[in-house]
């Protein structure tokens, strides 16, 4: 059974960092496309950014230059890190991610994490 756990959520005030962690877990052949995503209390998840199994990288306007995502391949981990944290950055973020399984490693499947709590006070 593959699982995505988050870590790294909290409180902290404007100006402030948190990094973020996402540990894929169970039977994996291979991770291709991770993805972090955040919803704010009655709006739509967005994405935050993306992270290729190469490397490259992609983000959202409003977190550009600000946050930095990354991944270590050999520990099937994910990373964003989040420098000059806004009051808007308040939400929910949520791993998500393309795996092949080891059942399965011809198939890609999507997965999700549980989401971990970003709260930024002003």
């Amino acid at each position: 059974q593959v699982q995505l756990v988050e870590s790294g959520g909290g409180l902290v005030q404007a100006g402030g960092s948190l990094r973020l962690s996402c540990a894929a877990s169970g039977s994996i052949f291979s991770i291709n496309t991770m993805r972090w995503y955040r919803q704010a209390p009655g709006k739509q998840r967005d994405l935050v950014a993306a992270v290729t199994s190469g490397g490259s990288t992609t983000y959202a306007d409003s977190v550009k230059g600000r946050f930095t995502i990354s991944r270590d391949n050999p520990k099937n981990t994910m990373y964003l890190q989040m420098n000059s944290l806004k009051p808007e950055d308040t939400a929910v973020y949520y791993c998500n991610a393309d795996i092949r399984p080891s059942s399965v490693p011809l198939t890609t499947l999507n997965y999700w994490g549980q989401g971990t709590q970003v709260t930024v006070s002003s």
